[in-house]
């Protein structure tokens, strides 16, 4: 999307590991990227922690598939990411979403007030981020997959909908 805020790191991300990074400490260092229009691929290649270069670097990827399929792939994690320090930087993995309203502010009638709703966050034991280890998330499914309401409430989902825009009521 195109909307920017300070929250964004905190609320929205795809992280397979989140930390303080530096990419531009060793000229071995690379981040790379790969789409073939059915996988996007993000590698953070020998990156080494800010201030921290001497704990060794690390490797890891996310792979999104075009599935909804989200794979985090760790080659090399040369410490135990609990040793990781958060305190320059949040040290993070998993998956969050949220969305946000601009409200009018009540007291500035021309000015809006941002509201961020995190509504959906997915946190990884880090202490199972381990050298050689992978972690796979597979999308759940949704009435999104059905062409029509009728079809979502005739379908052997496991969960219950609520209300069809189509039909205009409650399955």
């Amino acid at each position: 999307g195109d909307v920017i805020h300070r929250m964004l790191t905190a609320t929205q991300y795809v992280a397979p590991l989140m930390a303080n990074f530096n990419p531009s400490y060793s000229r071995n260092s690379t981040v790379q990227y790969l789409d073939n229009g059915s996988v996007f691929v993000v590698q953070w290649d020998k990156v080494y922690l800010q201030g921290k270069e001497d704990m060794g670097s690390f490797t890891f990827q996310a792979a999104l598939h075009s599935t909804g399929r989200i794979v985090f792939g760790y080659k090399e994690i040369p410490v135990p990411v609990l040793q990781i320090s958060a305190t320059q930087h949040p040290v993070k993995a998993g998956l969050s979403d949220a969305f946000m309203i601009l409200n009018p502010s009540p007291d500035v009638p021309e000015s809006r007030r941002r509201t961020i709703y995190e509504y959906h966050r997915v946190e990884l034991d880090t202490s199972k981020i381990t050298n050689m280890s992978a972690v796979e998330f597979t999308p759940l499914p949704t009435c999104l997959q059905h062409q029509s309401c009728e079809m979502c409430v005739s379908s052997e989902l496991t969960f219950n909908c609520s209300w069809c825009h189509v039909l205009q009521r409650y399955p």
